[in-house]
């Protein structure tokens, strides 16, 4: 049976303190057969052309500021994935597509922290291989051919990660109203409408979110952590169907939490 395919909204290094949500992602990889490798395609990893990150085990990237000292000393130590890379390689650039992919490798470039947050509460024995790609462009369609051609990893074993927000306005954080605070009706309203997208499998409205959707320019000033959402999509397209399941819902500070699974 080919791997499933998941988007998640992945949280900010303090997601290790919110026991709700590490154990609502953790009793969500219990229920997903352990996978060969992950496929990690994170918001805050953008550079084009299509780059691959470390191969040979480089340091985590603490890419976040103005935090306790704690949070930068968080490890996870999940090996290397050198054959996958090669099989990203191989998918993006075979001849006969109808444009070009090149890819690069950048060997310094470990895992940043919408990688290694969520994937520390769902693998958290880190002996799963993990490789982080890079998004070349935050183009809906664009990305979704990058996973339309990432489709048959799936059958090897693969878990493709879509790793964003569903709704990721930071203007809306305010820690003084707590994490489970009533979130801002934009952020409901998007949150609505994306699972009704999701649900009806709409993929055109989806990929034409910021025309399609309600407050869609207020969940997401910049569309960056919508946008791997497009690399799953593409690969379920391409690999059996748009069938999928919302796992976690719910808010966290007023940004949405959901994600969804594609089996």
């Amino acid at each position: 049976m080919p791997a499933p395919l998941i988007y998640l909204s992945h949280g900010a290094p303090p997601l290790a303190d919110d026991a709700r949500w590490t154990r609502e992602l953790a009793d969500w990889s219990a229920t997903i057969e352990k996978p060969k490798n992950v496929l990690m395609v994170s918001a805050h990893w953008e550079d084009a052309p299509t780059t691959l990150g470390s191969t040979t085990g480089a340091p985590l990237v603490h890419d976040f500021w103005g935090f306790p000292q704690k949070y930068y000393e968080v490890t996870y130590d999940a090996p290397a994935a050198p054959d996958l890379a090669d099989d990203v390689t191989r998918l993006l650039t075979a001849p006969g597509q109808t444009s070009s992919t090149p890819v690069h490798r950048d060997e310094s470039r470990g895992l940043d922290h919408g990688a290694y947050v969520p994937l520390k509460e769902m693998f958290p024995d880190a002996d799963v291989p993990v490789l982080q790609m890079s998004m070349p462009t935050l183009d809906p369609r664009g990305l979704f051919e990058i996973g339309r051609r990432l489709a048959p990893l799936r059958d090897q074993g693969t878990l493709i990660v879509g790793s964003g927000f569903t709704t990721h306005n930071l203007r809306w954080f305010n820690p003084r109203a707590g994490a489970d605070a009533a979130p801002p009706m934009a952020s409901a309203e998007f949150d609505h409408w994306a699972q009704e997208a999701m649900t009806a499998q709409d993929i055109d409205s989806i990929l034409d979110f910021l025309a399609k959707a309600p407050a869609a320019r207020e969940a997401h000033p910049r569309t960056e952590h919508f946008a791997p959402l497009f690399v799953t999509l593409g690969a379920a397209y391409a690999s059996g169907g748009l069938d999928n399941q919302s796992v976690i819902d719910g808010f966290w500070f007023g940004l949405s939490k959901r994600s969804w699974q594609f089996n």
